[in-house]
């Protein structure tokens, strides 16, 4: 039996990876539905993130698709992990889970909020920035880690792209990862970028004053009809917050660096600065 639980993460991931599933094998709700003896309903529930479906109907659904093995596995890995109130992923288990879940959020958002402290936005990071902040994947991985994650930035200009709001801490302006030339090309970028109508780039300024910036990175995801949810990534885990006790918490520290930001004119000039003092 599914076990309703509002939309959280991992329901959410689920749902996109059967609707995917279904929409690449070019099968509608209803047969599908027809072919597991359920509702449309209840599979659109699943679907939708709405409810989070039992290992044993996501390995029913992806059989009724004709989904290959690897991909049926990958889907019953997603299925079968624990159902933490807040997923909790040390170690995650390859690459395939850590992007499906991001992916998805950042396609079903309408507005994202990135808080970065000492590394540029990942969703505005050139692909030698990218490459740079990667390079401890062995080889193998690493220029597909960095394809992956240059073409995420493609949400940005869908039709329906939602709103992208970087607040930057200034540290992360001088700090030269990848080396100057490198840097100086990121910083370029993120002015171009933030010509764009619905990103907006703000630089928080160094202060004497500690302010939630100092306490580290994260990513808010807000969405039209569904709560809001929190991604968190330290060195070797990730988090995903729903509970509204924790989002509101992360909604009132971006409030508050919102208003210790500079304004986007300024902080245009300061990247400038930024980028002609790596290029000298």
């Amino acid at each position: 039996m599914a076990r309703t639980n509002g939309g959280s993460p991992k329901a959410r991931v689920i749902g996109a990876e059967l609707r995917k599933a279904r929409q690449e094998n070019g099968v509608g709700v209803r047969e599908l539905a027809r072919r597991l003896g359920t509702t449309h309903s209840k599979l659109s529930r699943y679907e939708n993130g709405q409810s989070i479906a039992s290992s044993e109907f996501v390995a029913s659904t992806l059989t009724a698709l004709g989904v290959p093995d690897a991909a049926r596995e990958r889907g019953l890995d997603l299925a079968r992990g624990r159902q933490w109130t807040n997923w909790l992923a040390p170690n995650a288990p390859g690459l395939h889970q850590e992007l499906t879940t991001l992916i998805e959020f950042e396609r079903s958002a309408n507005h994202i909020v990135e808080v970065s402290a000492m590394v540029m936005p990942g969703l505005l990071q050139t692909s030698d920035y990218a490459r740079a902040v990667m390079a401890d994947l062995p080889s193998a991985d690493l220029e597909t880690r960095v394809t992956l994650r240059v073409g995420r930035r493609e949400v940005l200009n869908a039709k329906s792209a939602p709103r992208l709001e970087s607040l930057i801490m200034e540290a992360a302006l001088r700090t030269r990862i990848g080396g100057k030339p490198v840097m100086a090309e990121q910083l370029r970028h993120l002015c171009k970028m933030a010509e764009k109508p619905n990103i907006t780039v703000r630089v928080v300024p160094e202060m004497d004053v500690w302010h939630p910036g100092h306490a580290g990175s994260y990513i808010l995801f807000g969405f039209p009809s569904s709560a809001p949810i929190v991604h968190l990534e330290h060195y070797n885990s990730r988090v995903f917050l729903h509970e509204p006790e924790d989002t509101c918490t992360y909604q009132s520290a971006t409030d508050r660096l919102r208003n210790l930001a500079m304004s986007e004119q300024e902080s245009s000039a300061l990247i400038v600065e930024a980028a002609r003092e790596m290029e000298t």
